[in-house]
């Protein structure tokens, strides 16, 4: 997947976890961070998440960077959690303490993450979906929170679930463990947008692209605003978007944005 994007203008960088169960790829504005443990299905295990952690992290400090892309290596994005590390006693409290960080992380990122999915996505690999910025699909992908299916509640997924998607559809995908299609994920808004397996690569190009044209400093000040405001009441939403919007146009970018308008030019983003 991506090959196309990335072959033969890229640095590629193995992780140093056992199996190089990370990989990631830097291009000239966007990182792309592969779970590559098709064996294990791209289970999320404790090493996994250890991973994806730092290096959000990482893309979210290179300045460079405009954009995240997650990727899963073979037919399956994700499917959750690894149940053998669950199953000891020992790992439950580390295993769920690391997802929720993760979970942070990502919207703590100042760059949008996007989800590329090309194939099932369950349990917690569906709440990283869902905990995405943007997510784009193969039409082949489906989704599901299937943990009530062994006795154990998608409680953590349901928690970004049920804020990209209706209740109704959310409660449908926790209570019977049921997956969802990629045009139902479309609908429900579970994804951004749904294409057919051979075009995911130019999808992805051309979004990368999109966002890689703006300013990193405007895009960093809305990500954080837009997932502050969501929790807040309207009113006051109003309140802290006005003067958000006095703060967007104190930034260098804006005034060269707004001067490349009146000019009728392109604009010269600083980053």
């Amino acid at each position: 997947m991506l090959k196309s994007f990335f072959s033969g203008l890229y640095r590629h960088k193995s992780s140093l976890a056992s199996e190089n169960i990370i990989t990631t790829i830097k291009s000239v504005n966007s990182y792309r961070i592969t779970l590559s443990d098709p064996k294990t299905r791209n289970t999320l295990s404790i090493i996994a998440l250890q991973r994806l952690i730092e290096e959000i992290k990482i893309a979210g400090d290179d300045l460079s960077l405009k954009s995240i892309v997650l990727c899963g290596n073979g037919p399956v994005f994700s499917a959750g959690h690894n149940l053998n590390e669950l199953s000891i006693p020992e790992n439950q409290k580390i295993i769920f303490s690391l997802a929720t960080k993760l979970m942070n992380t990502m919207i703590e990122c100042p760059i949008p993450i996007i989800a590329c999915v090309d194939g099932v996505a369950a349990a917690s690999g569906c709440q990283l979906v869902a905990a995405s910025d943007m997510a784009i699909c193969s039409n082949r992908s489906s989704f599901s929170t299937p943990g009530v299916n062994l006795g154990l509640f998608c409680s953590t997924p349901g928690i970004p679930l049920s804020r990209v998607v209706s209740k109704k559809t959310a409660a449908y995908m926790l209570f019977t463990g049921t997956s969802i299609n990629a045009e139902e994920a479309l609908r429900t808004g579970l994804v951004s947008k749904v294409v057919e397996p051979e075009e995911l690569d130019n999808e992805i190009i051309k979004l990368t692209t999109l966002i890689g044209q703006k300013s990193r400093s405007v895009i960093s000040l809305g990500k954080t605003f837009f997932y502050k405001q969501i929790d807040e009441n309207i009113k006051l939403a109003y309140e802290n978007g006005e003067q958000i919007m006095l703060d967007n146009l104190k930034l260098n970018d804006c005034k060269e944005g707004l001067l490349s308008f009146v000019e009728k030019r392109k604009p010269n983003w600083s980053k």
